[in-house]
């Protein structure tokens, strides 16, 4: 057997490998055999077909399965031994190829090898990169008190209706003349919320309305012929309800109101665990320290961005082997679609940092342990719930919802990119110059619309 690689250019390689008989027959008469003993073929008795038969049914297709064996074995083997830094996969050289037989004892095959370019990645205190901070206002701060204080607050029975509450009450239909009509429609424990009446006029009569006052309005008004909510209203079917245009009379039975919580200890244990903070001015700032954090990993990600843009320029453009690494492409694309320049030009920019990531991975020594996946499951999930404003999660309930994200193979990968991120920013924010710069929320945003 002959293996040789050798530089086509900086960006290529071509890898040969010529194979004799003696490199390959050993294993093809074994497996001979062994096809020979599972051949059922009419006149003969299992595992008593006559070798010839089998060798010129499955010989040539034995021969070369046994030979691809081989070369793969051989390929990859060459490619890690001599440490060849290759991008995607060996593609087969069909020009060079061009002529060979299977019948062939003696046999050489082509292997064209995309080549990674040769870079190096500087990092110092010389270069600088970017750091957005978002800002927490005052004003973020009270909304996310108030905030707490809805999610910890509670209906109440009330006298008098407000914008906000929701009465229910006893409903009866009317005469033209405005008398009960005593074969129409009544609904008990109607239920209304004043703020959804669509007309002003109607929705002022509510206002003020104590318990037990009867009102005389019109649904059909009021909702302006919306079939869907006077259906509920009327507790009657879409098609029911479309020619009901007369008054109701409504008797108020009850008003309930939500009333959100005092900002009191119980208030504060629930939200950042029991005694954390004493009083409200301690409160307001864990909120604080709370919105802080919760922006850190959106700034971390921003920077991170901004430090691909940065070392892609300082590293420079790369050369590749783009004819090979298109036709490598194609070949992968499982829609047999051939990709255009667009989409291939964003794949060599997405290789470009992927080499460059790579490299600033490996002079950081950064690893991604399973504990890092574990920790990255349990932030992501606490992030999860700090959404419906629950922060004070025990460790066992972020557990049990972080191991079943990690049953699901490609959020882990997902995971251990993240993780791997999260420390080469960290790595970076320690050697670089950070230029910090302090936004609001929506100045951030805006960084993104580009």
């Amino acid at each position: 057997m002959n293996v040789k690689f050798e530089n086509v250019s900086k960006v290529q390689g071509l890898l040969t490998i010529g194979l004799e008989k003696a490199d390959y027959q050993e294993n093809v008469d074994k497996a001979l055999k062994d096809a020979k003993k599972k051949v059922n073929m009419p006149g003969f008795r299992p595992g008593m077909v006559p070798m010839a038969l089998v060798q010129k049914m499955y010989g040539k297709q034995i021969k070369a399965d046994e030979i691809n064996k081989i070369l793969q074995d051989k390929v990859f083997g060459y490619i890690k031994d001599n440490k060849i830094d290759m991008l995607g996969e060996p593609m087969p050289n069909e020009e060079k190829e061009a002529g060979m037989s299977i019948d062939d004892d003696n046999q050489t095959f082509y292997f064209d090898i995309a080549l990674a370019p040769q870079f190096s990645v500087e990092v110092s205190s010389d270069d600088k990169i970017p750091y957005y901070q978002i800002k927490v206002t005052p004003e973020m701060v009270d909304s996310q008190v108030n905030a707490y204080a809805q999610q910890n607050g509670k209906y109440e029975q009330v006298e008098t209706c407000q914008p906000g509450d929701m009465i229910k009450g006893r409903l009866v239909e009317l005469n033209i003349d405005g008398s009960l009509n005593e074969e129409g429609i009544v609904v008990e424990g109607a239920a209304i919320m004043p703020d959804y009446i669509k007309d002003e006029a109607q929705k002022a009569l509510f206002a003020g309305a104590a318990k037990g006052a009867e009102i005389k309005f019109n649904p059909s008004v009021a909702y302006q012929g919306n079939d869907v909510e006077m259906a509920s209203l009327l507790n009657r079917k879409k098609e029911e309800v479309a020619g009901i245009t007369c008054d109701f009379s409504y008797t108020i039975q009850d008003i309930t109101r939500f009333v959100p919580s005092e900002l009191n200890q119980e208030v504060f244990d629930r939200v950042f665990g029991k005694d954390t903070v004493k009083d409200e001015k301690e409160f307001r700032q864990k909120v604080e320290q709370s919105l802080a954090a919760s922006f850190q990993p959106d700034c971390d990600y921003r920077f991170l961005l901004d430090a691909r843009s940065y070392f892609m320029e300082k590293v420079g453009k790369f050369e590749y082997a783009e004819d090979l690494l298109r036709r490598i492409m194609n070949t992968n694309n499982r829609e047999g679609k051939t990709v255009d320049d667009e989409s291939f030009a964003r794949s060599l920019e997405e290789l470009s940092w992927h080499l460059i990531q790579e490299k600033l991975v490996e002079k950081y020594g950064i690893k991604v342990e399973d504990e890092d996946v574990k920790q990255m499951a349990r932030e992501a999930t606490r992030a999860q719930f700090a959404q419906y404003g629950m922060m004070n999660i025990p460790d066992e309930m972020l557990d049990n919802y972080s191991k079943e994200m990690l049953k699901k193979r490609e959020t882990v990968d997902g995971l251990v990119n993240r993780a791997v991120e999260t420390k080469l920013s960290a790595a970076l924010k320690e050697q670089v110059k950070l230029n910090v710069k302090k936004v609001s929320v929506e100045e951030f945003n805006k960084l993104f619309e580009k």
